[in-house]
């Protein structure tokens, strides 16, 4: 999926005609040899884009003052659309555009590191069209599908808020100054980086904790995919098939018909259409469905292997492309969702804010709004994992620096909408359906009164959710008691609303399960959701359970193309970290291949490990670090605004250092007050195994009652110890931060030689910035194309 050969001209003569006016003549840049490489990057105004951008504010304004004011009355989700929307416009067609020239002064002139080694393996240039869906593709895991709806226990206010202002203000700012930083340091790792930049001690602790941290993380996507997928033989077909097309289409760009990304996203595209459409086919004839139902063992040996193949190959053959693929199915079913949300206009049922925003006690997550709404919704706006996708993967395959803003802040945003989308699903049905599908059994049946196991039948459960939800203090949007309801259609096919167990019943029915009580988590109630949206244009009524086990799959593949990028990720990590050892330094070397094998070997042993054991222990393995994935990953993203802040320090931009500084001061407040809490307090995890220790010592429990209580009991000091364990090290990272900017001010001396920063090297590439060329760029290339064939004929001549 590269552009590689695409230097070589074709035979023949390529005649170019110059028709830049003096303006556009003044924004191109050329190398020595006059070959253009590039378009300085420059806002130009007309009335008519005045009158765009200003229309565009006064929705924007509209928008959020209706979400904002609205109290006591339904209002349709389509604002949510609007505000998100329009927000991220503004945001990156002015906000990222001035960090761009203010900070990151990209200059096309530059070779990146993609051009610089261009390996072939690891350093080779993508067009950027493919590399926006493999980064995105990377970035994005189950953090924007159930963050979001959990959070929204709260209401829609807070949430609607921390994820659009977040990511405009510090997830994509993070994502994208983390690429830049990286591409122009040969593209390192952030832990190599900040060995670099901060001294071998902050490197240390940094490189320590991102090698936990993705160990975590990948045993956590990985583990929800696989919940997914186990019970899924249509997802373990249709996600399985992605592996071959991903290899032909790899194939064809690179041997084929290279640099033709239209025509290999076309036949990616069909397909994957094929694809889909055969494994609800596979679904539906029981025996061959039996070949396809695997076992969570299974699918842990499958997705290590698969993960290993595919961070130890070459990265144009299998990684770049099926992520590529998957992020067309990603784009293109949030597509279909816009438009069924358009369609079916859903109100909202839920408050701006519940009355659970002033109390600790929710059920889908405890604890006050502040912090953990924030680190609920977690990737949505911010997520630490994002800068190690972004530094060391991303930037070794960029073409040029101006394509940074798109890739690195443009796919936050569609993380961010993606996020939105799920926000929606959860808002738009009734609390009741909604709480009774996210509080555990344990929750309902304390709050009912009713015991509820896993013998008890559908309607048990449904009747015990349903006083569970009679129980709660919590107001609809028109601030009446919520209730259990649900909008379907009777024997008849006439529309009804079902009330209690009844509307429980029937929603399972509807979506083809046999009961949604405590389906928590939050994939089913997306699921539903997205069910929702697309049967109100496809397929009916009656296509419900179809677009039910489609949003199963959809997240499934949402997540696993995480999983491979963080592989490729780890391997990285522990390659440079390792390469600071004197008598290892080779394996710092990403292109010796012996290191590549070895190093992913571990990383993927290490998440491999906690996996299998997750899956083979409900309490142990990575089970029981779950709950310190949020906080951790937020963490790392305050390291990764210390590493952006002291870079920008180094180069002496001042009056710019609060672009950074802002969020982390934000993500700092939250983070170290969250794990603080989760340290001490009635929160702590030290207070939770206090109690269990009481229980087991009252000899009161027995049987499996005991193997769990001691079982959750050691999974509560683990959590507390790491918890401690990363608050201090982030601590000391911080201050060793703030140290190294200190001593920078001090000694007066700034700019790109006092960093770790590549030196310059002149470019001999030329490709556009944006998604879709600019009418300039389109002129740039023809010329670049008919230059490149002159000095091809001329060496020609010359030999």
């Amino acid at each position: 999926m590269t552009e590689a050969t695409a230097q070589v001209p074709a035979p023949g003569k390529l005649e170019f005609k110059d028709d830049y006016t003096p303006a556009e003549a003044a924004r191109v840049i050329r190398n020595s040899k006059g070959l253009p490489v590039g378009v300085r990057p420059k806002m130009v105004w007309t009335w008519q884009k005045a009158l765009l951008w200003a229309a565009v504010a006064i929705v924007c304004a509209c928008g959020w003052a209706i979400l904002a004011v609205s109290r006591g009355e339904q209002i349709s989700a389509i604002w949510f659309l609007v505000v998100a929307l329009s927000s991220y416009a503004i945001a990156y067609r002015f906000y990222a555009y001035y960090i761009q020239i203010k900070i990151m002064r990209t200059d096309d002139a530059n070779a990146t590191p993609a051009e610089r080694v261009h390996d072939g393996a690891n350093f080779e240039r993508t067009d950027r069209r493919v590399l926006f869906g493999q980064h995105f593709a990377g970035i994005s895991g189950a953090g924007p599908l159930v963050g979001p709806i959990l959070a929204a226990q709260m209401g829609y206010l807070p949430s609607t808020l921390w994820i659009i202002l977040g990511v405009i203000f510090a997830g994509a700012v993070q994502d994208m100054l983390v690429l830049w930083i990286s591409a122009k340091r040969r593209g390192r790792s952030l832990g190599q980086m900040a060995s670099d930049e901060m001294g071998k001690f902050g490197g240390m602790i940094l490189s320590v904790f991102l090698v936990v941290m993705t160990a975590i993380a990948m045993a956590f996507l990985a583990l929800v995919a696989i919940k997914a997928m186990a019970a899924s033989p249509w997802a373990v077909f249709s996600i399985g098939m992605t592996i071959p097309i991903a290899l032909i289409m790899g194939c064809y760009q690179r041997f084929l018909r290279p640099g033709r990304v239209i025509e290999t996203t076309l036949l990616g595209f069909v397909l994957l259409v094929l694809d889909i459409v055969a494994g609800g086919w596979i679904a539906s004839i029981p025996a061959v469905a039996e070949v396809f139902t695997l076992t969570a063992q299974q699918l842990v040996i499958a997705l290590v292997i698969y993960s290993f193949a595919a961070a130890a190959l070459p990265h144009w053959l299998l990684v770049t492309p099926r992520d590529y693929l998957s992020t067309l199915m990603k784009i293109g079913t949030l597509v279909l969702l816009v438009v069924g949300i358009i369609i079916a206009n859903p109100s909202v049922k839920v408050p701006g804010l519940t009355e659970l925003a002033s109390g600790s006690t929710g059920p889908t997550f405890s604890g006050n709004l502040f912090p953990f709404l924030f680190i609920t919704i977690a990737c949505g706006a911010l997520s630490g994992f994002h800068g190690a996708v972004s530094s060391g993967l991303t930037p070794k395959a960029v073409e040029k620096e101006n394509q940074i803003r798109m890739i690195g802040y443009g796919s936050m945003l569609v993380e961010s909408f993606t996020a939105i989308i799920a926000l929606i699903a959860a808002i738009t049905i009734s609390q009741g359906v909604y709480f009774s599908t996210n509080m555990s059994a344990a929750q309902i049946s304390a709050a009912s009164g009713v015991s509820v196991t896993a013998t008890s039948t559908p309607s048990e459960q449904a009747e015990a959710a349903v006083k569970a939800v009679d129980s709660m203090t919590v107001s609809d949007i028109e601030g009446n008691q919520m209730k259990v309801t649900w909008d379907s259609v009777d024997e008849n096919g006439d529309a009804k609303t079902y009330e209690g167990a009844e509307a429980l019943e029937k929603a399972a029915s509807d979506i083809g399960e046999k009961t949604i009580v405590s389906r928590t988590g939050g994939a089913t109630t997306f699921a539903m959701g997205m069910a929702n949206f697309l049967k109100s244009y496809l397929g009916g009524h009656d296509s419900m359970a179809f677009w039910y086990h489609f949003a199963i799959m959809f997240e499934a593949l949402f997540i696993l193309t995480t999983v491979d990028n963080g592989t490729r990720v780890a391997r990285y990590q522990i390659g440079e970290m390792l390469g600071n050892v004197r008598k290892l330094r080779k394996f710092a070397d990403p292109t010796w291949k012996p290191g590549n094998i070895i190093t992913t070997m571990i990383a993927t042993a290490l998440w491999g490990g906690l996996l299998w054991m997750g899956v083979s222990d409900a309490n142990g393995g990575i089970n029981a670090m779950v709950p310190i994935f949020g906080i951790s990953n937020q963490l790392l993203a305050a390291a990764c605004f210390v590493l952006v802040t002291v870079c920008v320090a180094k180069l002496g931009y001042k009056k710019y250092l609060w672009i950074p500084v802002l969020p982390l001061v934000w993500d700092i407040a939250v983070t170290f007050t969250a794990d603080f809490q989760k340290i001490f307090g009635p929160l702590s995890y030290f207070t939770v195994a206090s109690k269990y220790q009481a229980q087991i010592a009252s000899g009161e429990l027995s049987g499996e009652a005991l193997t769990n209580a001691q079982a959750a009991l050691n999974n509560a000091y683990l959590d507390g110890v790491l918890s401690v364990f990363f608050l201090v090290m982030m601590g000391i990272f911080v201050i060793v931060g703030v140290v190294c900017v200190a001593r920078t001010f001090a000694a007066g001396k700034f700019g790109a030689e006092t960093t770790s920063e590549e030196p310059f090297v002149e470019s001999q590439w030329f490709a556009p910035s944006g998604l879709i060329a600019t009418s300039l760029e389109k002129k740039v290339q023809r010329e670049y194309s008919a230059k490149l064939h002159e000095l091809a004929q001329s060496e020609q001549a010359a030999a």
